[in-house]
C-alpha cells in the first residue's frame, strides 16, 4: 500500500501549479448565492475539468439560484458510489473579487473570496479523482456533488432534494469543507432551521377604544417566554427568538407582531421536539381574540455522529497515518453543512477535508497553500483504501 501512496503524492506533487491555477480562478469568479451567473461560470469551470477527464456530468437546475453538478467517474463498477460534497457559492457580494483577488503571502497563506470555503475544497475533489485514475483505481464509482446555493441553506431552491436523490445508496461521502488548522475533521454538525411566527391581534386607538383591541404584541411576548423556557444548551436544543416587529405607534394597541426564530439541533429526535413545540405555542392563545401561524421557512438537517460516521472516522484517522499525512483528530461543530443531508440519507460522512485555513466568511478569510496538496493526498489516499 506505501507504493500506491507514493505515486498518489507523485501525481500531486507533479501538478502543484496546475492545481494552484485552478483555484486561483475559481477564486476570482464572484459567485454569491444570490449571483446566479457567477455560480454557473464556477459550475462551468468544474465541468470542464470534469470533461477533459472523461467524467460523465450533469447540472440540474435548482432554483433562482445556482444549479447542481454532478460528475460520476467509473460508473460501471459494480459498486456503491463515494461522494465527494461540495458548494460552488460564497457569501461574498459582486465585486469582491476585483476587490480582494487571490493571493498568496510570503508566509504561504492564500487570499480571496471563498478561497478557504470552499473554492480549495473543489480543487482537492477534482485532483483527488485525477490522482485516482493516474494510478488505475477501479473499485467503486466515484461521483462529485457540487450544490451552487449552500451558503444560504438552500431556502430559495429544491437542491436538498436533488443533493439526498445524488447521495441515497452511497458507500461513503468526503464533504470538502474547511479543514481546521490543528488537523481536527468534523463528525458532528448540528442542524438548523428558521421558522415565522406571526400573531395577529386587532388594532385599534388605545385612548378611544381601548377595550376593543387585542394586543398581538401581548400575545407575543407571552409565546415567545414559552419558547424560550424550552431551550436546553446541554442537550444542543436551541430556541432563538431573534428578531421581533410589531405596532405601528405607540398609541395604538398592536394588530399584529412577528418573531423570527432562529432553531438548532444535534439530532433528528431533538429537531422534532423544537418543531412541536413552535407549533404547540402557535397554536395556544393567552390573549383572547389573537390567532397565530407559523411558517418553518428552512431547515438543514443535522449530521449525527452515527457508528458509520465514527467508522469512515477510523478509516481515513488511519489512512492519515499510514500516507504520511499525520495525526489527524475527530471533533462537532454547530455550524450546518450538506453533511447533515448524506448522514440523513444513512451515509456515513467525514467532514472538514478542505484546506486548512482561517477567517471564514470575513475579508481576512485565507488558507494554508501546503494543505492544498497534503489534503488531496489524504482525500484520495482515504478513497483508494476503503
Amino acid at each position: 500500500m506505501k507504493e500506491v501512496f507514493i505515486k498518489i503524492n507523485e501525481y500531486v506533487e507533479r501538478h502543484r501549479q496546475e492545481m494552484i491555477d485552478l483555484w486561483e480562478k475559481l477564486v476570482n469568479i464572484d459567485s454569491g448565492t444570490a449571483n446566479g451567473d457567477g455560480v454557473r461560470e464556477v459550475c462551468t469551470v468544474l465541468r470542464k475539468e470534469m470533461s477533459a477527464i472523461d467524467m460523465q456530468t450533469k447540472v440540474i437546475e435548482s432554483g433562482p439560484t445556482g444549479p447542481v453538478l454532478v460528475g460520476e467517474w467509473n460508473r460501471e463498477a459494480n459498486t456503491a458510489p463515494i461522494i465527494l460534497i461540495g458548494h460552488m457559492d460564497t457569501v461574498f457580494p459582486d465585486g469582491t473579487a476585483k476587490e480582494n483577488p487571490f493571493r498568496i503571502d510570503e508566509e504561504g497563506r492564500a487570499y480571496g473570496p471563498g478561497v478557504l470555503d470552499m473554492k480549495a475544497g473543489l480543487v482537492i475533489a477534482i485532483y483527488a479523482v485525477k490522482a485516482l485514475q493516474t494510478i488505475g483505481y477501479g473499485k467503486h464509482p466515484i461521483k462529485c456533488v457540487f450544490a451552487g446555493d449552500e451558503e444560504k441553506i438552500h431556502v430559495k431552491s429544491n437542491a436538498k432534494a436533488i443533493l439526498a436523490e445524488e447521495m441515497k445508496g452511497a458507500a461513503a461521502a468526503f464533504n470538502f469543507e474547511t479543514g481546521y488548522l490543528d488537523d481536527g475533521l468534523v463528525v458532528g454538525r448540528k442542524g438548523g432551521g428558521m421558522a415565522v411566527l406571526t400573531v395577529h391581534g386587532v388594532a385599534v386607538h388605545s385612548g378611544i377604544a381601548p377595550e376593543k383591541g387585542r394586543s398581538a404584541i401581548l400575545e407575543m411576548s407571552h409565546k415567545i417566554v414559552e419558547l424560550e423556557s424550552k431551550n436546553n444548551l446541554q442537550r444542543g436544543k436551541l430556541i432563538n427568538c431573534g428578531e421581533i416587529t410589531g405596532g405601528t405607534n405607540s398609541n395604538t394597541i398592536p394588530g399584529e407582531c412577528q418573531v423570527v426564530i432562529a432553531f438548532r439541533f444535534p439530532s433528528a429526535d431533538i429537531r422534532d421536539e423544537i418543531v412541536a413545540d413552535i407549533q404547540t405555542v402557535a397554536a395556544k392563545t393567552h390573549v383572547k381574540g389573537t390567532n397565530a401561524q407559523v411558517n418553518i421557512k428552512a431547515m438543514m438537517e443535522c449530521m449525527e455522529s452515527t457508528e458509520g460516521v465514527l467508522s469512515l472516522f477510523e478509516h481515513v484517522k488511519r489512512t492519515a497515518e499510514e500516507c504520511g499525512y499525520g495525526a489527524v483528530h475527530a471533533f462537532t461543530v454547530g455550524g450546518v453543512s450538506d453533511s447533515g443531508i448524506a448522514v440523513t440519507e444513512g451515509v456515513p460522512a467525514v467532514c472538514a477535508m478542505g484546506v486548512k485555513g482561517s477567517g471564514n466568511h470575513t475579508a481576512e478569510e485565507f488558507a494554508v497553500v501546503e494543505s492544498l496538496f497534503s489534503r488531496t493526498l489524504l482525500a484520495a489516499s482515504s478513497i483508494y483504501t476503503l
